[in-house]
């Protein structure tokens, strides 16, 4: 591994506030995730990642292993690691999974919302609007996923935020897998109502509209699909033009 795209990569993290070269390739990989560009059943090729990344495979060992404890990269032995590809039995669990931790969520993002967080996520949901108005889908999905984890962030509450970002990542790669019909989105207007419920302090409003909002989601889902691959290159084309 040449010392200079070590180095390189090094200085990146560190002036994102002080991240490892773990935490930016993980940062990469999740986000190819969330936004659909790394499908189910994806192989992720150490040696691949680590010429991309301009770093050793230690580093790419490391940022699997935190994907793999989410539940959204499996690592098996001696062949080793591919994007998730839940089947249907999964698929369900997960999606109940999710309703179970976005309710208690929205619950306690009534309780403990700041001003700030919802302006905040106002500017997110209409980042998500334009993202989409242009045509830019995989960023609208991330923006998409980025708002349900920053409710978790007015929660309040580290354990359910954790899950909450591995659950978000999972429902991503069961859209990949089962969507039928058009790419599915969530709405920018759902998401408006729910932060104008959320604002307003009526927590059986904001609990009844996620509760619809999930219900969107999984009637565009049919869980007999299969999911296709995607070359690592061309995932991360945006960071090799980088160096």
């Amino acid at each position: 591994m040449p010392e200079k795209k070590q180095s390189e990569l090094k200085k990146t993290a560190t002036a994102q506030t002080g991240q490892t070269q773990d935490d930016v390739v993980y940062g990469h990989i999740f986000d190819a995730i969330l936004e659909q560009r790394l499908p189910p059943n994806t192989k992720l090729n150490e040696e691949a990642l680590g010429e991309i990344f301009g770093v050793s495979r230690t580093i790419i060992r490391r940022a699997l292993l935190r994907l793999s404890v989410e539940q959204i990269v499996n690592i098996r032995p001696n062949r080793g690691a591919i994007v998730a590809a839940p089947n249907s039995e999964e698929a369900k669990q997960v999606l109940k999974a999710r309703e179970v931790v976005e309710l208690a969520i929205t619950e306690l993002a009534v309780d403990n919302a700041t001003s700030e967080q919802v302006a905040s996520l106002r500017l997110l949901v209409e980042e998500e609007h334009q993202a989409f108005e242009q045509g830019d889908i995989g960023r609208g999905i991330r923006l998409s996923g980025e708002f349900h984890i920053q409710l978790g962030n007015m929660a309040n509450n580290s354990p359910l935020l954790s899950f909450q970002r591995s659950i978000v990542s999972q429902t991503s790669l069961i859209i990949s897998l089962y969507e039928v019909g058009t790419r599915s989105q969530c709405s920018f207007d759902e998401h408006n109502d729910l932060l104008d419920a959320i604002e307003a302090g009526d927590k059986a409003k904001a609990i009844s509209l996620m509760k619809t909002h999930l219900e969107h989601i999984k009637s565009k889902l049919a869980l007999d699909e299969e999911a296709i691959t995607t070359d690592l290159h061309a995932v991360f084309s945006d960071v090799i033009k980088k160096k």
